[in-house]
């Protein structure tokens, strides 16, 4: 018990680190919630026109998601943790991006972290999600019908790779907390408002 939850409260350290926020220092940029959709996340940071900034923000925050889950999977066993470790890795690692003790608890929408889990879960599913992801993203240009569709896919995917286990089930309440923090963009996709990338 103890060391899952040592494990878990790793993950959402390493989750509450803001890699918007952080590149955006290290480049001399402003800081992403305060421009564009006040989203810490490479989206917005790419609004500064700056793509290895936003490619850094992306990176970083799919490694933190991939980094505690794998380390969970790797070292869990060896040093005694329960059997629902990596679980509970899962969503710490996620909430701690969506609500960082570091940064006011204001974080981003989880998109890249969710990918980087789901990398280290299955591999292969996760390439075909990004696919899915990046065929809409190019195709339409939004990030946020990219990321709700999939989203939308995500437990499913889980299910079916994994089966009914506890790191399945936790697709359930990522995908729900995805829409949720998507919910200013359902809301302009509907009016026909939403930005697009780059703008």
């Amino acid at each position: 018990m103890l060391v899952t939850a040592f494990f878990a409260l790793a993950a959402y350290l390493l989750g509450s680190i803001s890699f918007a926020v952080v590149v955006s220092r290290a480049f001399g940029l402003p800081d992403p919630h305060a421009y564009g959709s006040g989203n810490p996340g490479a989206t917005n940071v790419l609004r500064t026109g700056n793509k290895v900034a936003a490619v850094l923000t992306l990176l970083g925050d799919g490694l933190k998601g991939f980094v505690a889950v794998f380390a969970a999977q790797q070292l869990g066993p060896a040093w005694g943790a329960d059997a629902w470790c990596v679980a509970a890795v899962t969503l710490a690692v996620f909430l701690g991006h969506l609500f960082p003790v570091f940064h006011g608890f204001a974080g981003g929408k989880g998109v890249a972290t969710a990918a980087g889990i789901v990398f280290a879960l299955h591999w292969p599913l996760a390439l075909a999600l990004t696919v899915v992801w990046l065929a809409l993203a190019f195709g339409f240009k939004m990030s946020s019908l990219a990321g709700l569709v999939t989203a939308l896919l995500l437990p499913f995917g889980l299910f079916y790779v994994l089966g009914p286990s506890a790191v399945a089930w936790t697709g359930v309440p990522i995908a729900l907390l995805l829409f949720w923090r998507h919910r200013a963009n359902i809301a302009q996709l509907l009016a026909g408002g939403e930005r697009r990338i780059g703008r």
